[in-house]
């Protein structure tokens, strides 16, 4: 019941984050409103934990995967999304994002040495499969020309920095520490990181004073940050990135029904079936292992 309700979260509270996100695109630099958001996330979690008492003290060997978390999850893939996101269209950029499900079953048998199932494999093919489906005329008017190749690098680039985050928190919740301060050093260091590379790009530290960006900002840096992805690396510590990096197939869809309501999206047959390719590859991915039964002892003659 707690993995339903960490996956659920994960993939409610990411759904939601598309339209705070084009919020922030605009007056301040991409990089610095990244940094401000988990500036404001780190701030969050130290304060939560010194307001329940929770150990701070971790040995270097884990705050050096937490800075690793750090670069990879909260800084370096949203700076290589972001930018490759220029040349592409959104729903390409979700498609590119939900193959996060290979990569961490790939990473997760190349660092932890565990062999996929053949059904989280079958699950995730299935959900990539759905996500080219809903966003075919996207993909089949994709060209590498006008900056498409360097788009689709950027954003595999971005993807594959995230499954590391996965796996370095997986490594984590493995050696014991806990998420909720991984997390708060995590958004820390990813914050410090941000600020380093924009100083250095010669970005201009700006704030836009606008209801609209102010709210998005801390939208995202409480539930986008703290809660969602509070609730997702939680749920990688609990059953694995192979199976919890599926939830990145699920919520473009949600993003897709917010769409319906604010931004009149029409859904077809095409959606339909993709949906129900996505949803299948969901039971596939998540549905318990069957017991395996202990081999008969040879009876005697």
């Amino acid at each position: 019941m707690v993995n339903l309700l960490l996956y659920a979260g994960t993939v409610l509270i990411w759904g939601t984050t598309w339209l705070p996100i084009k919020m922030q695109l605009g007056v301040v630099p991409v990089e610095v409103s990244v940094a401000y958001r988990f500036l404001i996330a780190s701030v969050l979690l130290f304060a939560f934990c010194a307001v329940r008492g929770l150990p701070m003290r971790f040995r270097a060997r884990d705050h050096l995967f937490i800075a690793a978390l750090g670069l990879c999850f909260f800084s370096t893939n949203y700076l290589l999304i972001y930018n490759g996101s220029a040349y592409l269209t959104s729903g390409l950029v979700a498609i590119v994002f939900s193959t996060i499900v290979v990569m961490n079953i790939a990473n997760a048998g190349l660092f932890f040495g565990r062999k996929p199932e053949a059904r989280v494999i079958a699950g995730a093919v299935l959900g990539i499969v759905g996500l080219c489906v809903t966003f075919w005329p996207e993909l089949a008017a994709f060209s590498l020309d006008r900056g498409g190749s360097l788009g689709l690098i950027l954003c595999l680039a971005g993807t594959l920095s995230a499954s590391f985050g996965s796996m370095a928190s997986s490594r984590n919740s493995q050696a014991g520490v806990p998420v909720v301060q991984a997390n708060a050093f995590g958004m820390g260091y990813g914050a410090v990181f941000m600020l380093i590379y924009a100083a250095a790009s010669g970005a201009s530290f700006t704030y836009e004073p606008t209801l609209g960006y102010t709210f998005s900002l801390l939208y995202l840096a409480l539930f986008g940050s703290v809660f969602g992805f509070g609730c997702y690396l939680s749920l990688v510590g609990r059953i694995g990135p192979e199976r919890a990096g599926y939830a990145t197939v699920l919520f473009p869809i949600i993003a897709l029904g917010l769409s319906t309501v604010f931004e009149g999206y029409q859904w077809s047959l095409r959606e339909g079936v993709a949906v129900a390719l996505i949803l299948a590859g969901n039971t596939l991915i998540l549905a318990k292992p069957a017991p395996k039964t202990p081999a008969a002892k040879p009876g005697r003659a």
